[in-house]
């Protein structure tokens, strides 16, 4: 089981410092365990002078999983594209051809009056979001922007072909079929050519799924539907652009974003794990960060790379256990829950392991 760590920025080397508690309290069960750390983000920028070096790739490239902080910061902003933090997330992702994304939207019942939704419409919520990774208009060419009759013109290229459809189809039926067999796929085909071959290719997909119930829904709906009644959902599917607001959008529902995992998976089923909030500066090195999205994102490498379930069962039910104490950190703090910090949140999972 070898574990590239990729801490990166920001927050990030103060929640893997908990998620490395978790692995260790399996590698000391006798886990046979290996993990080696690279730097990847602002913080290899400094170093090397680019976000991604080649010595983490290769790591990356060698591991079983990979499991990741969180990269960016506003420091970086001025630097020019290709040096930025996020490259080096994009060309990771790229490089390991991690194409789907699984990004879990779930709510804790001691969280409910953490969500900005009333109680009622997010209790029990349950949803999956399948994003597409590694296509769309983030990596389509060509892409630029340049001089046209004397004023700057900017333009990107929205391209998926069939096959980068159906495999996706086949990881969101596939997960459809092991949760509550209810799919629904999210695009804009009324305006946008490349979205309705995606519609068309799901629909060819279903049919090797009968017991799958497959649905369709314009992205701005669904936008609107996620907040309206999140609950008719069980598992998205969509491609990369509108899987990037789609997930943002859905991890709010649930009270924090610092509450959910993601897993990014190749077709063998290896992975990147990561948190789905970002760097976030602004509270970097105060010991505030809520971990809990990386010890769960450790939980869904167990689950999807090493298929060890019964260890990512183990993990979410110490975070729900954590959870019904009461402790909380800022993010989800209420009144009533006891105010805890990043160490204090790993030390209390540990203990409920």
């Amino acid at each position: 089981m070898k574990i590239a760590v990729l801490p990166g920025d920001g927050i990030g080397p103060e929640i893997m410092a908990q998620a490395l508690r978790v692995l260790d309290f399996f590698k000391a069960e006798g886990m046979p365990i290996e993990i080696e750390t690279g730097l990847i983000g602002g913080c290899a920028v400094d170093a090397t002078g680019v976000p991604l070096p080649d010595s983490t790739l290769k790591l990356a490239l060698e591991a079983d999983a990979v499991l990741l902080g969180a990269v960016g910061g506003p420091q970086y902003d001025t630097l020019p594209r290709e040096q930025r933090p996020e490259r080096g997330l994009l060309k990771i992702r790229k490089e390991m051809n991690i194409f789907a994304n699984l990004r879990p939207a779930i709510l804790y019942p001691e969280l409910a009056n953490a969500s900005s939704l009333k109680p009622e419409i997010v209790a029990g919520l349950d949803l999956m979001i399948i994003r597409e990774l590694v296509g769309d208009i983030y990596f389509g060419e060509p892409r630029a922007i340049e001089m046209r009759n004397g004023e700057r013109v900017g333009y990107n290229t929205m391209i998926y072909s069939e096959s980068e459809i159906r495999r996706i189809a086949h990881v969101a039926f596939k997960t459809a079929q092991k949760r509550g067999k209810r799919l629904c796929s999210v695009d804009k085909m009324n305006v946008l050519e490349t979205t309705q071959l995606w519609r068309d290719v799901m629909i060819e997909v279903s049919a090797e799924y009968p017991d799958v119930a497959l649905s369709h829904m314009l992205v701005d709906n669904a936008a609107m539907q996620l907040v309206r009644a999140p609950k008719q959902f069980d598992v998205m599917v969509t491609g990369n652009m509108f899987g990037d607001i789609l997930s943002d959008e859905a991890s709010m529902l649930t009270g924090s974003i610092g509450m959910l995992p993601s897993a990014s998976l190749d077709a063998s089923g290896k992975g990147l794990y990561e948190p789905s909030h970002g760097s976030a500066p602004d509270i970097a090195g105060k010991g505030l960060a809520n971990p809990l999205a990386t010890i769960l994102s450790v939980a869904m490498m167990m689950r999807y790379t090493f298929n060890q379930d019964a260890a990512a069962n183990r993990i979410e039910a110490a975070v729900k256990k954590v959870l019904a104490q009461g402790l909380r950190t800022g993010d989800i703090y209420e009144a009533g829950t006891q105010r805890g910090g990043t160490g204090e949140m790993g030390a209390a999972v540990i203990a409920a392991l």
